[in-house]
C-alpha cells in the first residue's frame, strides 16, 4: 500500500440476526403500565438458573417468542430493523399508542484460536473488523504465520473458511474483513526449525555477498596495480 492510499470501509456494515443469537429487546411507551407486559423481568428458576429482563434467545429456525404477539422471525434482520418491525406490530395491532423498542446483541462474541490457546472477545458496538479483533486478541507473536490467518463463519448452514493476510491493501476488500458475531479467528505459529532455517538460509546469502564483495575488492586492487 502506497503512502496515502484511501481505501473505503464499508461503514454501513450492520449485523444480522442469527439463530442461537440473544437479544435484549425493551419496549417503551408513555404508559408504562401499557408496556410492562412486553419486557420480560428477572427471575431465577427452582434450578438456579437466572434470567435477564429483556432477553431473548433465537431458536434454531430463527423465531423468538415475544409477549403477546407470539412467534416472531427474526432471522435475517438488523436490530434496526427489528426495532421497527416490533414497534410497527404494537401500534398496528392497537396495544400500544405509541412504542419505542430498544434491541441489543448481548452476545456480540468473536472467538480467537492460537497456539497459545483460545479466548472469547465480546463486542460492544456490534461492528468489528477483522484488524480490531486481532488487537483485542493481544496481536501476533513473532511465530505466527502472517498469510495463514483463517476466518470461519457460518454461512447458509455450512462453515466457510477463508485466509486473510494483515499486511495486505487487499485484507480492506474482503467480505470477511468485516466480521460477524460468532466468526471464529484461528492462527497457526511457523514449525519449530522455521526461525533456525530461515536465519541459516541469510547467513548463507550474507556469506555469498560477503565473498562476492571481496572478490571484486581483490579484482579491483589487482586492476589497479596493471
Amino acid at each position: 500500500m502506497r503512502h496515502g492510499t484511501q481505501i473505503e470501509l464499508e461503514n454501513a456494515f450492520q449485523a444480522r440476526v442469527c439463530p442461537y443469537d440473544e437479544l435484549d429487546i425493551y419496549v417503551f411507551s408513555s404508559d408504562e403500565e401499557q408496556a410492562k407486559p412486553f419486557n420480560l423481568s428477572s427471575f431465577t428458576t427452582s434450578t438456579s438458573v437466572s434470567y435477564r429482563r429483556g432477553a431473548y434467545l433465537v431458536d434454531v429456525n430463527g423465531n423468538i417468542q415475544f409477549p403477546i404477539l407470539g412467534t416472531l422471525h427474526v432471522s435475517g434482520l438488523t436490530r434496526l430493523e427489528l426495532q421497527d418491525t416490533i414497534s410497527h406490530m404494537l401500534v398496528a395491532n392497537a396495544l400500544l399508542t405509541d412504542a419505542v423498542v430498544v434491541v441489543r446483541f448481548s452476545n456480540f462474541k468473536i472467538f480467537f484460536l492460537g497456539a497459545e490457546g483460545g479466548k472469547a472477545i465480546t463486542i460492544s458496538n456490534e461492528r468489528c473488523t477483522f484488524l480490531e479483533a486481532l488487537a483485542l486478541a493481544g496481536g501476533l507473536n513473532a511465530y505466527t504465520s502472517r498469510n495463514k490467518i483463517a476466518v470461519m463463519r457460518e454461512v447458509d448452514g455450512k462453515m466457510v473458511m477463508r485466509y486473510l493476510d494483515p499486511r495486505s491493501s487487499s485484507v480492506f476488500q474482503d467480505p470477511f474483513f468485516m466480521l460477524q458475531q460468532n466468526d471464529f479467528i484461528i492462527t497457526q505459529n511457523y514449525t519449530k526449525d522455521t526461525p533456525r532455517r530461515e536465519a541459516r538460509n541469510f547467513a548463507s546469502w550474507l556469506s555469498i555477498g560477503l565473498s562476492t564483495m571481496t572478490f571484486f575488492v581483490t579484482l579491483v586492487g589487482y586492476l589497479k596495480k596493471d
